[in-house]
């Protein structure tokens, strides 16, 4: 590490700190920055003793590094279905185009006012630096986002890491610590993230690997009690025993209409939940808290309660076509809609009787920072929040800045939505990171797999082994299987498994059959190209994943396109 210089503005007075421990005491405020040396880890601090009230305006840390030609960075994006994954530095992150910037630009950080061009690559939270021939990595990492949102910069053209808390709206008023930065050079994954969830005081999950069924991938929101009850029946029959059967968009009138049932539902939630415990498994169902449609009564009545800007106008955060369009975001610190949602998760939960929630869409209460907080503060409280409401619960997080989500939800989605193709092709073209998509899905799901055990049991979304309504081909389908088996926690179907034939039936016993097995080694070998070696019963074992649609030749090894290969 070397040329640390750190930058403090609050209520518009500049401070410029750089020795390692110098300490400025300025008018409104005082700040003192640490460097503590513990190997295999160094830790940079900034705290700040408020004079007065005052207002942050922004807080970075600049730390020279100079980058090797052939390292890789990784980024995490935003939130659960930003792509994250190894950027070379000949890459720059997709910026959404202009046509869907009002639509989409709230799913990530397009609104940020982000610098974008090749060689600055932004990640959020953490970051490492990898060479593709090595195993160590240099790593850093935010240990704390409680108040605020990390964003670490690698700037490969001006040989300069940028940190930076994104601090706009923070009033501080009391003494705290603004930056709290890890830093490891040549360890390994293992090490820097054992590492690094240790010092954030993050335990790892209580919460088992579970298995389980959804509703959304075959049927989305055109879902009955008498699909329920057909895929039920299918699971007794097939004397297949999962962990979670849940439903999914689609039982509820309109979306924040959360205690109004469907008309398609008849018998009610409390008796599908119980049907679903009676055949041995614990019911899941799906609820967004924090959006709001137009077409909803919960909006005709509680206009009051939507999240607006400065101006007084409603803040849009994205858009569904099958929901009323665009949908909006309730004001989390409004007391008469917490008392909503207090009613909604007793109903839920103890009425109705749930066993886990899966809760989507969570990045919008957080829009906006307010009431004197950045908006990781607001993201943060409200995590806290559903965690009280949720209990001893199943919490299954979705659409969430996956740094307010550590140790606080059991479950979490750590890649986009799949589809029912490789790939979406309007929203590539679009350049929406967030965007639903089985290839961007896969790749998140192997980037993001440091996290499965250490800050929740990774979500990757579903496989599909069934034959009808989708357009995988079954080479697609066997990957999709397999790079879930290998870094997910959570593993979730959506088939009915009723039309399965014994092949079929064969390939979901993959599901039950396959773990145990440790990871040591996940190996990029080129651009969606992967090579895991593992143990598996004492043994060592090598697996090939090709995610891209050509054929390769590795050494004697030949991988057809999309292609997944145990050895």
């Amino acid at each position: 590490m070397s040329n640390i210089d750190v930058f403090l503005t609050a209520n518009h007075q500049k401070m410029v700190l750089n020795d390692a421990e110098s300490k400025i005491i300025g008018a409104d405020f005082t700040a003192q920055w640490f460097f503590e040396k513990e190997p295999p880890y160094n830790r940079l601090q900034l705290k700040v003793q408020p004079h007065q009230t005052i207002h942050l305006q922004s807080v970075y840390v600049e730390i020279g590094h100079a980058f090797q030609k052939d390292d890789a960075v990784f980024c995490n994006g935003f939130q659960s279905w930003s792509e994250s994954r190894l950027y070379r530095f000949d890459e720059k992150l997709d910026r959404l185009r202009k046509i869907a910037y009002p639509l989409m630009y709230r799913y990530g950080d397009y609104h940020l006012n982000v610098p974008h061009r090749k060689g600055l690559l932004h990640s959020w939270t953490y970051t490492y630096l990898q060479s593709p021939q090595a195993n160590a990595l240099t790593f850093m990492g935010s240990l704390d986002e409680k108040k605020a949102f990390t964003r670490i910069d690698s700037d490969i053209e001006n040989q300069v890491i940028v940190i930076s808390k994104e601090v706009q709206g923070m009033i501080v008023t009391e003494a705290c610590t603004l930056l709290d930065i890890l830093w490891m050079h040549d360890v390994t994954e293992d090490i820097a993230f054992d590492t690094y969830f240790k010092l954030s005081n993050i335990s790892p999950p209580k919460a088992p690997p579970a298995t389980g069924w959804t509703s959304w991938y075959n049927y989305y929101n055109k879902i009955s009690q008498t699909i329920m009850d057909k895929n039920l029946a299918a699971f007794a029959e097939k004397q297949v025993a999962i962990d979670f059967f849940q439903i999914d968009d689609g039982w509820q009138t309109r979306i924040g209409d959360w205690l109004s049932i469907q008309p398609t539902f008849p018998k009610g939630m409390k008796h599908l939940a119980q049907s679903i415990q009676n055949q041995g498994f614990k019911a899941g169902l799906w609820l967004a808290p924090f959006i709001v449609e137009r077409k909803s009564q919960l909006f005709q009545e509680h206009p009051d309660w939507v999240l607006r800007d400065d101006q007084g106008k409603m803040i849009p955060v994205g858009y569904s076509p099958l929901w009323s369009g665009r949908f909006y975001a309730l004001d989390f610190y409004h007391p008469e809609v917490r008392a909503y949602l207090v009613n909604v998760f007793e109903t839920v939960l103890n009425e109705w009787g749930f066993d886990m929630v899966k809760l989507d869409f969570l990045y919008a209460v957080c829009v906006e920072p307010r009431h004197g907080k950045a908006r990781g503060q607001v993201m943060y409280e409200a995590m806290v929040f559903l965690r009280e409401l949720v209990g001893e619960n199943y919490l299954l997080g979705c659409g969430v800045p996956l740094c307010s989500a550590f140790g606080l939800v059991d479950y979490c989605r750590i890649g986009a939505d799949i589809h029912l193709k490789w790939e979406h092709g309007l929203l590539k073209f679009l350049r929406n990171r967030e965007r639903v998509s089985t290839i961007v899905a896969l790749r998140t799901t192997i980037g993001r797999r440091h996290l499965n055990g250490r800050a929740f049991q990774n979500d990757p979304d579903v496989f599909i082994l069934r034959e009808k309504n989708h357009q995988l081909t079954p080479i697609q389908q066997d990957t999709i299987l397999m790079v879930n088996l290998f870094f997910g926690s959570l593993l979730f179907c959506s088939d009915d498994i009723s039309d399965y034939d014994i092949a079929q039936l064969k390939s979901y016993e993959k599901v039950f059959k396959n773990h145990p097995f440790k990871i040591y080694r996940v190996t990029q070998i080129e651009f969606d190209v992967y090579k895991i070696e593992f143990l598996k019963d004492k043994s060592h074992h090598t697996a090939y994943f090709n995610l891209n649609n050509k054929q390769l030749k590795i050494n004697d090894l030949v991988l057809k396109p999309f292609e997944t290969k145990i050895l």
